[in-house]
């Protein structure tokens, strides 16, 4: 199951946010969504320009129930360095990273944005949803400033982490969570999977190098979470 079918199974009106909105590939089908308010966040000059044109051509304007944020999102409020990695002149936008800032690979050269940073729980939200995120490494800290909100609203959340991004993530990102009452899964050869069923060694093996595109396969990077006291209802939901 991708992201999209995830949320769209188990949508419910209220607050979406796109953590990661890039060019608006999920953006815009989650603002089709019945009840839905969008919270798009794309940090990257170049891509929330896309993101932004997309959906004006989507809607003639930027609706009410969407709205497009150039901020990061982080454990704190205030400012961090965007680094994008460079390759044979190609910005690789899809490494585009708060969390790391690519200078030991001779591979490529580095282009470096300041972007603000807010925090989830500053939004003040109590009709969050769903969660998509994608932060090339700073999971862990988005989680961080969404604690209050994610006890308050109980959203689930699809969230890609790799540890190629960072070491240890696949480990952490789902202890943190566990750590708010959440259960973590993923899917491989169609069936669903805790997260305990996970192994770094064998189903996520890639260089952290952007150089470097060999992967293990099977590549298990993207993870599901919902609160654990819906556990038995949102996998009925998902496995019907």
């Amino acid at each position: 199951m991708d992201e999209l079918s995830f949320h769209q199974r188990l949508h419910r009106p209220g607050t979406i946010l796109d953590v990661g909105a890039h060019d608006g590939l999920l953006t815009l089908p989650f603002s089709r969504l019945p009840g839905a308010q969008v919270l798009a966040f794309e940090p990257l000059p170049s891509a929330f320009a896309r993101l932004r044109e997309a959906v004006l051509a989507e809607y003639g304007a930027i609706p009410t129930h969407l709205e497009l944020r150039t901020e990061a999102l982080g454990a704190v409020a205030g400012s961090l360095t965007l680094s994008v990695p460079i390759l044979d002149g190609v910005a690789q936008e899809q490494w585009a990273s708060t969390a790391k800032s690519y200078d030991a690979f001779a591979s490529v050269t580095v282009a470096r944005h300041v972007v603000p940073v807010t925090t989830i729980d500053a939004l003040g939200l109590d009709d969050l949803e769903h969660v998509k995120l994608d932060a090339e490494g700073f999971e862990q800290e988005v989680l961080e400033g969404a604690a209050a909100t994610l006890r308050r609203c109980r959203p689930v959340l699809s969230l890609e982490v790799e540890e190629r991004h960072r070491a240890g993530s696949t480990r952490d990102v789902p202890a943190l969570l566990a750590g708010f009452g959440y259960e973590s899964w993923f899917v491989l050869d169609r069936a669903w999977h805790p997260h305990a069923a996970f192994d770094a060694a064998t189903m996520q093996v890639a260089s952290p190098d952007p150089a470097v595109f060999a992967a293990s396969d099977p590549y298990v990077f993207t993870f599901f979470a919902w609160p654990a006291e819906r556990s038995a209802e949102i996998l009925a939901a998902l496995r019907d």
